[in-house]
């Protein structure tokens, strides 16, 4: 769960975002409406703690920011992911490093875990990003301590890379970080041979 929460962000024009339909979900850009559940999910230490950028505690005025400084980059595609309407979590894609590599990110609240939510999600987004996007290659992180988030990305075909300590806001601490990459031939070829399920 890496998504990013950028509240430096420049100014700029927000970009438009697709909508994104699963068979529970619907992936859409975060709005100012949001700001009260996302702070309520995302005030969790567990969350933050498995999150580069998320701060705790997490405020509504933490929302507000993140909701402001999304969507205003090339490249960067941010979701809010609901359920029956409801923000559950968020997923989005974030050009990152010099390489300007696209990182994937997500975060669930708490009471949603150990449902598939996730991977449901993130197998979206992938397909936006290896379809309309065009993207090449994702990357993606997992703290060590944190192995239900990489079941996350081990079942959507992501593959380990290595470990890197990163810097995490909430402990104020790098901690060591599972690396994960995804080429979207690997993704275009399990896909053709179904072993992994498409979203609508």
């Amino acid at each position: 769960m890496t998504l990013s929460e950028d509240v430096h962000a420049p100014a700029q024009h927000v970009r438009k975002v697709a909508v994104l339909a699963t068979e529970r979900l619907i992936l859409r850009a975060p709005c100012a409406a949001d700001s009260g559940a996302i702070a309520a999910l995302a005030n969790d230490r567990r969350i933050a703690a498995n999150t580069a950028r998320i701060p705790h505690p997490y405020s509504v005025t933490d929302a507000e920011q993140f909701v402001a400084s999304v969507n205003r980059r090339d490249g960067q595609a941010c979701f809010v992911i609901c359920l029956d309407g409801a923000p559950i979590g968020a997923c989005g894609l974030d050009p990152r490093g010099d390489d300007n590599d696209i990182e994937l990110g997500y975060w669930l609240g708490s009471d949603y875990w150990g449902r598939g939510f996730a991977t449901e999600a993130v197998r979206a987004v992938i397909d936006h990003a290896f379809g309309e996007l065009a993207h090449e290659t994702l990357i993606a992180g997992a703290r060590v301590s944190n192995p239900a988030s990489r079941r996350v990305l081990e079942k959507c075909a992501f593959q380990w890379t290595g470990v890197r300590l990163t810097r995490i806001r909430a402990i104020n601490s790098a901690a060591p970080v599972d690396r994960f990459r995804l080429d979207r031939g690997l993704w275009q070829s399990l896909k053709s041979w179904g072993r992994v399920r498409r979203v609508a």
